[in-house]
């Protein structure tokens, strides 16, 4: 029963991952490291499938060994929630407005805090330590 149910947590990630490729202002790369380890719990061979992926891959295996995202990503995610205030702000009246817009403060300041992942240095490129 738990293994269907992060089967069908992790393709519901999947999907709105996929949706929010279409739609700038549903994020994309932390649905999918959510289908990653909800497959991680139910399904190996998709877990494999999405950490392998030449485009999430990174972003997934960058969360999963430092708790890190890219500087670009801080950045767009910033932008799409600066862009959600301004919508808030035009098209729902006060006190209403405020709302997401808190919502966008909290979760943006709080990416600002992970890690940025080690762009230069790779897991395979890492020069070797000398002792």
């Amino acid at each position: 029963m738990k293994r269907q149910f992060y089967l069908l947590a992790g393709l519901a990630s999947l999907a709105l991952g996929g949706i929010g490729i279409l739609l700038p202002l549903l994020p994309t790369v932390p649905f999918m490291i959510l289908a990653a380890f909800c497959f991680a719990n139910s399904s190996p061979r998709l877990e494999a499938w999405l950490v392998e992926h030449r485009i999430f891959g990174p972003h997934i295996k960058n969360w999963r060994n430092r708790r890190a995202i890219t500087r670009r990503g801080k950045w767009s995610a910033t932008v799409a929630f600066a862009v959600s205030c301004v919508i808030a702000l035009l098209f729902v009246k006060p006190p209403w407005n405020l709302i997401p817009i808190a919502a966008a403060l909290i979760s943006g300041s709080w990416i600002w805090t992970r890690n940025e992942p080690d762009s230069e240095k790779s897991p395979e490129r890492a020069p070797a330590h000398k002792e």
